[in-house]
């Protein structure tokens, strides 16, 4: 079972996962289960960078996206009763607990594990109104030191159990609906306020496409790469390559409150400049106040309160700025 976005959005042909890798995690599962190698089924999820709109989507923004060709591969069989049982490539132990066992949000951020993603799928579809009847035995694993450095590895990790137990549960779930589950892992279970250009990127993105994401209306439209020099590329090839360049820094933002604080700071910028130009009836988002407004009023804001409007306006004019350079070659998601 393979998550859609799989394959990435501007690495170039190879193609993910290879099957050495798939091999690897059935094999795993197959110690773990003690089942035959043929009923393993994996879960692919990969990871995604943010080339333009970075950290506004919790504000309704327009953001870009594209996965990559790393991530997250969960394989796994149905167990014969509600139970969960994990084994994970990163982390040492061995997660237990059952499907039919209430879940609640995690009150402590840090009492957060990698055990909490797999509670967390599990809460987003009780709470969703999922009827969840059995559990899976399955061992999950990412690429060795991306995990929290900033390519999205949680909502992979999210998503990757979401679509575990919905498939052995014989639930069928739209992407859209999986994003607002995997959002509510995040923001509900784990605490973290974020938006959803994570789970947007891994479950819209297209291979040889740019993701442009409008995380007010939660519309995707898509931008062919090589629809500007078709004719000078091989078959196949993109017309560029990606660079990650990792600091060797790694962040667990549900653990880390300076997210959320930055998260509320925008929101009281977008209600003090709401409150000056009248328009208070409208929700605390930045994506509800006009440019116009925001040029005119932005005086009114405190120092920090100014630094995160400025970088909501100004990411949104780098996104807007690209979508019309690239207003030809732009498709909605309906195509």
């Amino acid at each position: 079972m393979v998550a859609p976005g799989v394959g990435g959005g501007g690495v170039g042909p190879s193609r993910w996962p290879a099957e050495e890798e798939l091999d690897i995690v059935r094999r795993k599962v197959v110690k773990i289960s003690g089942r035959d190698e043929h009923e393993v089924r994996v879960a692919a999820c990969p990871y995604r960078i943010c080339p333009l709109g970075a950290h506004i989507d919790h504000q309704g923004g327009i953001v870009t996206a594209m996965t990559i060709n790393y991530g997250v591969l969960l394989g796994f069989v149905p167990s014969n009763d509600s139970e969960v049982l994990l084994q994970s490539g990163q982390f040492e132990g061995v997660i237990r607990f059952r499907v039919d066992e209430l879940q609640k949000p995690i009150d402590n951020p840090e009492n957060i594990n990698w055990e909490s993603y797999a509670r967390g799928a599990v809460y987003a579809l009780q709470n969703s109104g999922y009827d969840l009847k059995k559990g899976i035995i399955g061992y999950i694993s990412g690429v060795k030191g991306l995990d929290s450095s900033g390519l999205s590895s949680s909502a992979a990790v999210g998503i990757a159990y979401l679509l575990a137990l919905e498939n052995v549960n014989d639930l069928v779930v739209s992407s859209v609906d999986n994003i607002q589950l995997d959002k509510s892992i995040e923001n509900k279970y784990l605490g973290l306020e974020n938006g959803i250009l994570d789970p947007s990127a891994i479950l819209l993105s297209r291979y040889g496409y740019l993701t442009f994401m409008d995380c007010k209306t939660a519309s995707p439209s898509y931008v062919y790469f090589s629809e500007l020099s078709k004719n000078q590329q091989p078959q196949g090839q993109l017309p560029f390559k990606i660079l990650l360049a990792f600091s060797g820094l790694q962040h667990n933002l549900p653990k880390k409150r300076g997210y959320n604080t930055r998260v509320f700071e925008c929101k009281e910028a977008a209600r003090a400049l709401l409150h000056a130009s009248g328009c208070e009836e409208a929700s605390n988002m930045l994506c509800n106040v006009d440019s116009v407004v925001y040029e005119a009023q932005k005086c009114v804001l405190e120092e920090n309160l100014s630094r995160r409007a400025e970088h909501y306006f100004s990411e949104m004019k780098r996104v807007a700025k690209e979508m019309h350079g690239l207003v030809g070659t732009c498709k909605s998601s309906g195509s």
